[in-house]
């Protein structure tokens, strides 16, 4: 596969590019992505779905600068695909010539079910959840796929779409049109399709996610993985359906979104009580993350290896991790968290938490040795996107970001409150992690003999003097060294 690849997805309502850089085998990194309001459908159903010339001239000339980003990006593969409102025009042919001919890009028209398919694989890749139904809302449709244990079941298309809601039915304010509309394509989902999770794709979904973001004071500005309760936010959900344009705006919706977020919304509100969910997780991923790791991931069967994640090895990539120590440290603080267990009595589930911050432990020495564990927490809060919940993240970054303090003060994590663990938790896998840093102080990687006596871990092995020195400055652990 190529270093760099460019994506390029001509959606109803929007045309948008992305380009990655893979980093390793299967380890990559967004580089850019940018999108242009070329509303392509724009006019189109009420016009037995032909495209319009004046949306016509908008892809194209989007299309020439979205490749002038991919040319100065030196992309060596250009994957381009087109979804709904060119599939279902009648003049689909006229608008892929002008286009080949304009721009010499070959754009590839797929299918509902093949949209549902790119979308599922991002989602299941990308997101932590390994069951749930993804609901991409597009302009002129709505795809939907059932996933179970991170493999894609079943997938299916709609013509449900808002643009073509706004233009059939809102337009002439006929909301109870669109609701019959809505629910007579969403009876044509299979009864299997039933799940708690909603995986919320495109740009609906997440202009909603943040306003709702907005509204509950959320700690974090990261899109990606924030999930909801349906419940709690139905209200407001069904406000937005009747409210004014200076109501929107008040909400906190960008002006482009006001003329089709009403009909997205209802989209959405139909769905949730036909599939039976009452949470919905928020993806950053969809269409063009999904063609290109249907490209990367075509010889795994579409899914990363068993235990693979990319954020973590796109990190060991960028920031050059010597991984003979990070693995030595690793293994190191989980034994050290085991044979602790009868004293600090925290739950094994944060062992994985402890094992991500011990293996990106050197992430932040790169950018300035002295203030490292500041730089790699800010650099795992904000690059470990993909298959990690926001309470991992917290998580993860803090252990290395307090491992210096033998308490950490409330007003540390309260802003954090909604995601982070109990003060304890934290305190006490900072506490190991720094214990195992200063117990790899020369970084040899020496065999230690670790075993408790009259309550105290002791600590055998060999050229530890440095190590000891440390401990006599912070040993909060109560940690005894034995030559």
């Amino acid at each position: 596969m190529a270093k760099i690849t460019a994506v390029i997805d001509i959606g109803s309502n929007s045309a948008r590019m992305a380009v990655f850089k893979k980093t390793s085998h299967f380890g990559f990194v967004l580089l850019k992505e940018i999108k242009s309001r070329v509303r392509i459908s724009e006019g189109a159903y009420e016009n037995n779905g032909e495209l319009q010339e004046k949306a016509i001239k908008r892809a194209i000339n989007a299309l020439k600068e979205f490749l002038l980003i991919a040319k100065s990006y030196k992309a060596r593969k250009i994957l381009a695909v087109a979804t709904s409102a060119v599939r279902d025009a009648p003049n689909k042919s006229i608008f892929l010539s002008r286009v080949k001919k304009e721009t010499s890009l070959q754009i590839k028209v797929i299918d509902g079910e093949k949209e549902a398919f790119f979308g599922a694989v991002a989602a299941s890749n990308l997101l932590p959840q390994k069951d749930g139904i993804t609901i991409d809302i597009g302009g002129g449709s709505t795809e939907f796929a059932l996933i179970k244990d991170k493999k894609i079941i079943e997938k299916i298309s709609l013509k449900l779409g808002t643009v073509r809601l706004k233009e059939l039915f809102f337009d002439k304010n006929d909301i109870d049109g669109a609701k019959k509309y809505i629910n007579s394509e969403l009876s044509k989902l299979p009864e299997t399709f039933r799940s708690e999770i909603i995986f919320g794709i495109g740009g609906t979904i997440r202009a909603l996610s943040k306003v709702i973001m907005k509204k509950n004071e959320y700690p974090l500005d990261i899109l990606h993985g924030f999930s909801y309760d349906i419940g709690e936010e139905n209200e407001f959900l069904n406000l937005i359906i009747k409210a004014t344009n200076n109501e929107l705006k008040d909400f906190g919706f960008k002006e482009e979104r006001f003329d089709v977020i009403k009909e997205g919304t209802l989209i959405l509100l139909q769905a949730i009580s036909k599939l039976k969910s009452n949470k919905i997780v928020t993806s950053g991923v969809g269409v063009r993350e999904g063609v290109f790791l249907a490209d990367l991931l075509r010889n795994s069967n579409y899914i990363f290896p068993k235990n693979f994640n990319p954020s973590v090895r796109s990190i060991e990539d960028i920031y050059m991790i010597d991984k003979k120590i990070s693995t030595y440290e690793t293994n190191l603080a989980l034994k050290i968290f085991d044979i602790l267990k009868p004293f600090h009595k925290i739950d094994d589930k944060y062992k994985s938490h402890l094992k991500y911050a011990m293996k990106l432990s050197m992430t932040g020495s790169y950018i300035d040795f002295y203030s490292s564990h500041k730089h790699t927490n800010y650099v795992l809060l904000n690059a470990l996107h993909y298959g990690f919940t926001h309470e991992d993240r917290i998580l993860i970054s803090k252990i290395i970001r307090y491992n210096k303090k033998k308490k950490i003060k409330k007003e540390y994590i309260s802003f954090y409150k909604q995601l982070a663990p109990e003060k304890r938790v934290l305190e006490t896998l900072s506490q190991i992690f720094r214990l195992t840093k200063i117990l790899n102080t020369n970084l040899s990687n020496q065999k230690l003999d670790l075993f408790i006596k009259n309550d105290t871990l002791c600590i055998k092995g060999e050229n530890l003097y440095l190590a000891k020195e440390e401990l006599n400055k912070f040993n909060p652990l109560n940690v005894k060294i034995i030559e």
